[in-house]
């Protein structure tokens, strides 16, 4: 199993967006050299990011992105998610029955791996970035 590169990009411009001091922004240029990547391949990320609610713009000279929803409420499986989207990662490609055991272990596993990541929040990732940086998270 393996996440699209845009997921491990989304975390991390998540995580650095919940270190931004409240009220402040940052704009993809910024963000992309950060991540050595091209500020239109962050904005087809930072796009998808914005439609699923986790964050959003501010147009402008001094607009930018920043969270829009509460810190504390944003786990890894919401940014993987909206990412990725939301369809099963194993589906049983044989043509029998509908229950199929290996298609019901399968999902199991699947639903105790979204089950993990749904509580797993980014603010703890932050909060342990915030000792190397000059900002403070804030709620």
């Amino acid at each position: 199993m393996k996440y699209s590169k845009a997921t491990n990009y989304a975390l991390h411009t998540m995580v650095y967006l919940l270190t931004l001091p409240k009220g402040r922004t940052v704009g993809v240029q910024s963000l992309a050299e950060m991540q050595n990547l091209s500020s239109t391949y962050l904005s087809k990320i930072l796009t998808k990011l914005a439609k699923g609610g986790l964050i959003e713009s501010t147009p402008g000279v001094k607009g930018g992105y920043k969270v829009s929803k509460p810190k504390a409420e944003i786990s890894f499986l919401d940014v993987i998610q909206t990412v990725e989207g939301e369809s099963n990662l194993f589906n049983c490609s044989l043509d029998h029955n509908e229950d199929c055991l290996i298609e019901s272990v399968m999902i199991e596993a699947e639903q105790n791996m979204k089950d993990d990541l749904a509580g797993k929040f980014l603010i703890d990732i932050a909060e342990k970035m915030e000792q190397d940086c000059d900002h403070k998270v804030e709620d």
